[in-house]
């Protein structure tokens, strides 16, 4: 194995040869042919974090393994780990210690993560048809794009998208704006 480091004697980065490892490294500098002791890198150790996983009204608790020098943020997506089974999700909320909420955290300082499937979504459809409003259910890939003023068929009821309301807040109403299914909190339109 080489690698590159500081030669006292060619005073310059040079390749290393490997000639031993224990708690340092014994290294022979490929130009020069000076030996010395360098300390070994320390290997970043994997935590697996409590993560409360939230699907369409049912949580479960599973795990999302983090390097420790990592940083996470509300809105990253990740993948859990329940049990035999792995999926994305996206970070919604982040507890350090007791109660203590943040929007981001070093992975040692965090406690929990509160999460929601972002693979297989369940979006909320409301279709008006002049008269009443129907409500409908939606399952599809969260990754799936929605369009306002395109065409969609939901249980049997064949819509336009006239607007999108979003999770973090704001409405979609312009012609040709889209998002992906993960984001949307509920799409509203017009049977056709």
């Amino acid at each position: 194995m080489f690698i590159t480091a500081n030669c006292p004697e060619c005073k310059d980065e040079t390749e290393h040869e490997v000639v031993a490892e224990s708690r340092d490294l014994l290294i022979r500098c490929t130009t020069c042919g000076h030996h010395q002791r360098v300390p070994k890198e320390r290997e970043p150790q994997a935590l697996m974090i409590k993560a409360i996983v939230s699907r369409e009204g049912t949580s479960k608790v599973c795990g999302i393994e983090l390097a420790e020098e990592d940083e996470c943020s509300v809105d990253d997506h990740l993948v859990a780990e329940c049990g035999d089974d792995a999926f994305g999700v996206e970070v919604t909320s982040i507890e350090c210690g007791g109660e203590k909420r943040v929007n981001r955290a070093k992975a040692t300082d965090i406690t929990t993560l509160w999460t929601r499937a972002i693979e297989n979504v369940v979006v909320k459809v409301s279709i008006h048809d002049g008269r009443k409003t129907i409500p409908v259910y939606m399952e599809c890939d969260g990754e799936q794009p929605f369009v306002v003023n395109d065409m969609y068929v939901a249980s049997g009821k064949r819509f336009r998208i006239s607007h999108l309301k979003l999770r973090d807040g704001p409405l979609m109403r312009k012609e040709g704006w889209k998002t992906v299914a993960h984001r949307i909190k509920r799409i509203y339109g017009v049977r056709s």
